[in-house]
């Protein structure tokens, strides 16, 4: 029996006549099997956007060599082309404070399946969580972050990154704001969760701030990270409605769930490469 492998290919370029039978005619040549095949095409622009999934032999290609026979057509169709084995899980690092709710639901989704990626390190500027990771059996990094020492820590976070080789970091409500020196080093590749009031009410306790206005849909967002804060590509979104007849522990725990269901799709979406970033937006493919 002939192993198989999964090829996952993520193409954006400006649309040309060609393009699509130009790919499609590349699997064929490796005798690759298409499972899977998503397209869009931004009209203001006219850019085009395409997911690709196709099983090959095992033991045929590597990445390296399928990127090299790519590169004739990469080079016609002016493409931007990432390719992944769906085999290989990502390294995933969460960054977490006091606030335990997202890491759990991360933590709880991946081991029974429902996220998959190797959740190889927990970093916090508070040690309030080290018994979640104990639980699950993750590493725990301790790491304070005071202002005058920040530069260090952020060294001392980037370093052991490195040496767990991190695809992707998750900032499951760190309450810290990463310097553009630090985000620099994983560009689309750090994804923050956010309550969806902002700009309306900033600062602390904007549940009980959007509470006393009497709001009546409350929302949150998860997003690529960028040195604009809370402003970077947008991933998932939802909001659910609330009344006068809620709480402010109703606001809280309606706003918890909301972070929790935004922030685990968002990640799914990205460790199954199925986001792709064009200028400040994305395209997320079902």
């Amino acid at each position: 029996m002939i192993n198989k492998k999964t090829v996952i290919l993520l193409i954006s370029s400006p649309d040309k006549e060609g393009l699509v039978y130009k790919i499609t005619e590349f699997i064929f040549h490796h005798k690759g099997n298409l499972l899977h095949a998503e397209q869009h095409i931004d009209k203001e622009t006219n850019y085009f956007f395409m997911r690709l999934e196709f099983e090959i032999s095992d033991n045929t290609y590597d990445k390296q060599s399928l990127l090299v026979d790519l590169e004739p057509i990469k080079k016609q169709y002016d493409m931007s082309i990432e390719l992944y084995f769906k085999e290989n899980k990502q390294n995933v690092a969460i960054f977490t404070s006091i606030t335990e709710h997202c890491l759990y639901d991360l933590l709880i989704k991946n081991k029974s399946g429902e996220l998959d990626f190797n959740p190889c390190c927990i970093i916090s500027n508070h040690q309030n969580n080290e018994n979640i990771a104990e639980h699950f059996n993750v590493p725990f990094h301790h790491i304070p972050v005071m202002p005058e020492y920040k530069k260090e820590a952020e060294e001392s976070q980037l370093r052991i990154l490195g040496e767990y080789n991190v695809d992707l970091i998750v900032l499951a409500r760190y309450m810290q704001i990463l310097s553009p020196e630090f985000i620099s080093c994983y560009p689309q590749k750090i994804i923050n969760v956010h309550h969806s009031f902002l700009p309306a009410f900033v600062g602390a306790n904007p549940y009980n701030q959007a509470y006393q206005r009497g709001v009546k849909i409350i929302g949150a967002t998860s997003h690529y990270t960028t040195n604009t804060l809370d402003e970077g590509p947008i991933i998932e979104q939802k909001v659910v409605r609330v009344s006068h007849k809620d709480s402010l522990e109703g606001f809280i725990r309606k706003g918890k769930e909301l972070e929790k269901q935004v922030l685990s799709q968002a990640v799914n979406k990205h460790t199954q490469k199925k986001v792709l970033v064009f200028e400040n937006k994305t395209v997320v493919f079902d």
